[in-house]
């Protein structure tokens, strides 16, 4: 049906990046391993109709074995991969330990095998990896949309890529006036769009940008304790009220170049726009 229709399908995913948190070979290994057991993982079999070769070599038979027939069925069955990217933890590989760990964004206990046997956390030596946001296990830090973004070109030979999302949440304030004037998360686009610009710059073939979020929603089990919008809600009237990032976004996207009509790939602009 899909080429009948003229469509496009792909698939997002929620990826973090994952640096070694020391420069011991192990931990370098378990930040790669980290990157294909969250990542990899749903992106390899309908690129490459099989699971990531990592997850093989740790699970073995544990991993569901796909048929010739099916293998050929989601093989190469998607045109381009979305990424949902808010944050970089360090990964410790822990193949011979308990996966011991502290922190919010720490990842350990009876599940290390289907974690690939990495433990995560946002310190090293008492310092934290970012400057800390809205929620838990998520930090700024800018390069791990390079690093990301990198990885996933090398690994899928430059499939072409979405930025599906990609957001702030502050702290929470404490009136609506600070509320309103929300630099910091002006500071954080435009730190990730230059750390997109760079690995565009290197080659990626990055289709579009989608921040999130338009205006605050309801964020999972967080409720509307988390505020990720250009536009702020105020929950007793339900107004809605552009904060400064709205502006300078909108300024943003009237300077950016546009999309134009060569049919030719290396001709094409990304999108940018809001979720």
């Amino acid at each position: 049906m899909q080429p009948k229709q003229g469509g496009v399908i792909g698939i997002v995913v929620n990826a973090f990046m994952y640096e070694p948190l020391t420069d011991d070979e192990r931990d370098k290994e378990a930040a790669n391993r980290a990157l294909a057991f969250n990542v990899a993982w749903n992106l390899d079999p309908p690129v490459f109709g099989d699971y990531p070769p990592e997850m093989r070599r740790y699970l073995r038979n544990e991993l569901p074995k796909f048929t010739s027939e099916e293998r050929l069925l989601i093989r190469d069955s998607i045109d381009f991969l979305g990424l949902n990217h808010y944050g970089t933890l360090y990964a410790k590989d822990c193949t011979r330990s308990s996966c011991a760990c502290s922190g919010s964004a720490c990842v350990a206990g009876g599940d290390r095998a289907i974690r690939g046997f990495v433990s995560t956390t946002e310190e090293r030596d008492g310092v934290l990896i970012g400057e800390p946001t809205g929620l838990p296990i998520c930090y700024v830090v800018p390069r791990g949309m390079e690093e990301l973004v990198d990885y996933i070109k090398n690994r899928y030979h430059n499939k072409p890529i979405f930025i599906t999302e990609n957001g702030y949440s502050p702290p929470q304030q404490e009136d609506q006036l600070d509320d309103l004037l929300d630099d910091k998360r002006i500071e954080y686009h435009k730190a990730y769009l230059a750390s997109l610009a760079r690995a565009m710059r290197s080659g990626a073939d990055v289709r579009g940008y989608f921040i999130w979020t338009l205006m605050d929603d309801f964020e999972w089990t967080l409720g509307y304790g988390v505020k990720f919008g250009l536009c702020s809600v105020d929950r007793t009237t339900l107004n809605r009220e552009p904060r400064s990032s709205a502006e300078w976004y909108r300024n943003f996207l009237r300077k950016s170049p546009r999309s134009n009509n060569n049919n030719n790939n290396t001709e094409r602009r990304p999108t940018f726009s809001f979720i």
